[in-house]
């Protein structure tokens, strides 16, 4: 009877972590940034104004970030949430845009010039985003990012304040582009990453378009690039969660930024943007991520994704361009 008990209780153990992992390895779905601002605003008590909806918008995904299914799981140091890589990952790719719009938010929608002092809560909030991803041991990662949370919440009421006018939100061509810049990097860093899961040889373009550039050290004329098999699903589930979090950006900076990209006609070019990266949502009908050759038999799941994130980042080199040109 004892041994039955041994077998039995491990057994039943078992079965409840693998099923507690299927429960918990889950992406959150997308929301509708423009109807979670108004709802906000209404809770809160504050109107609507320029940046109320980028503002609740970044608000939300960091609430989303903290208390999905299963919670925030990067810091997690028991099973069976030390067992899931793929959504810890996903989350690292949704907190890089958070960092970068936070940091956008500080340096460049607040600030009317470079000479102009920082937003005093902006100034709070980006630094604490910076805080490590996996820390459990107090003073632990949620804490430091809901507390964050607070600073954007302050700043988010005094922005719709008319009595506290140091608050702003500057919709400007020039800011907008400075974030675009920003997430043209994030983009065109994950496509390589994404492109090399079956390993290519590239020639080295460091130092091209420029006869006076130089460098540190000297590198190899002839570069391979091969992502390693074990982060093949680690960089897919990174860009799933940074592409989840840009289309929500998008989305929200489309309704605070209007009519600067009604001005330059750029709409139907923001909104293809959007559409390319809302593909890199659908489902994955495979029990893992697959990374068949070029032109095998099976699916290599990480250059159909490269495919949608390379389509995007033109795109927005695009746009960019065309908001520079005055």
């Amino acid at each position: 009877m004892k041994r039955k008990i041994w077998i039995a209780v491990p057994a039943v153990l078992l079965i409840i972590c693998a099923g507690m992992m299927f429960w918990f390895n889950h992406e959150p779905d997308l929301f509708d940034p423009v109807e979670r601002a108004q709802l906000h605003a209404g809770v809160h008590g504050h109107s609507d104004v320029t940046g109320t909806t980028t503002a609740s918008t970044l608000l939300e995904v960091v609430n989303v970030l903290l208390n999905k299914r299963g919670g925030y799981m990067s810091n997690d140091i028991m099973p069976p949430w030390v067992f899931l890589d793929n959504v810890p990952n996903w989350e690292f790719g949704v907190l890089t845009q958070v960092r970068d719009l936070a940091r956008v938010m500080r340096n460049d929608f607040s600030r009317s010039q470079t000479q102009s002092a920082e937003d005093p809560d902006l100034s709070q909030a980006d630094p604490l985003f910076h805080y490590a991803n996996d820390r459990w041991f107090p003073p632990d990662t949620e804490g430091r990012y809901e507390n964050a949370m607070e600073y954007l919440e302050s700043y988010l009421s005094r922005l719709a304040d008319p009595a506290q006018p140091d608050a702003q939100f500057y919709a400007r061509a020039d800011n907008l582009v400075a974030w675009l810049s920003l997430v043209e990097k994030r983009l065109g860093s994950m496509s390589q990453r994404l492109s090399a899961s079956v390993g290519q040889q590239r020639l080295n373009t460091d130092l091209s378009g420029d006869t006076a550039a130089t460098q540190s050290t000297a590198s190899p004329q002839d570069v391979d690039v091969k992502t390693s098999w074990f982060e093949i699903d680690d960089v897919f589930y990174e860009t799933r969660g940074t592409t989840w979090a840009l289309i929500h950006f998008l989305r929200a900076m489309e309704v605070d930024f209007y009519e600067v990209l009604r001005k330059k006609n750029a709409l139907i070019s923001y909104r293809q943007i959007i559409r390319e990266l809302e593909s890199t949502q659908d489902p994955l009908h495979a029990p893992m991520v697959l990374n068949g050759d070029k032109f095998g038999a099976f699916a290599n799941h990480s250059l159909v994704m490269a495919n949608y994130i390379s389509r995007a980042n033109a795109a927005i080199i695009d746009l960019r361009f065309l908001l520079e040109q005055g």
